[in-house]
């Protein structure tokens, strides 16, 4: 198993944060087979203010480049993705282009 963390922050309006929410409450089918079917075993996201945080552990096999590579393949995928883009914006010091930003740790008991 593999644990990794990545954030994201969301545009600082409280309507929109809780529309993001809310289409987080009952996940996609389509979404869940694509998130479960590349290796992720289990994901959470957190919330404080705008800041999302994400925790993810997934299979050894996991690769980032594969998922990207899948989901930038898969319709339904790219629908979400865009969806989600109108509520999400990017942490100041991202990549162009970057959403989710992998976390490095510095800590662990």
């Amino acid at each position: 198993m593999k644990q990794y963390c990545l954030a994201v922050d969301l545009k600082d309006d409280a309507r929109l944060i809780e529309e993001y929410e809310g289409y987080h409450r009952v996940i996609r089918p389509e979404i869940h087979a694509s998130i479960t079917g590349s290796g992720i075993t289990r994901m959470d996201i957190f919330r404080t203010g705008n800041r999302l945080f994400m925790i993810m552990e997934t299979t050894d096999e996991f690769s980032f480049e594969e998922k990207e590579a899948a989901d930038k393949s898969d319709p339904k995928v790219q629908e979400w993705e865009n969806l989600m883009w109108g509520y999400q914006q990017p942490l100041p010091w991202a990549n162009p282009g970057e959403k989710w930003v992998l976390m490095k740790q510095i800590f662990k008991l």
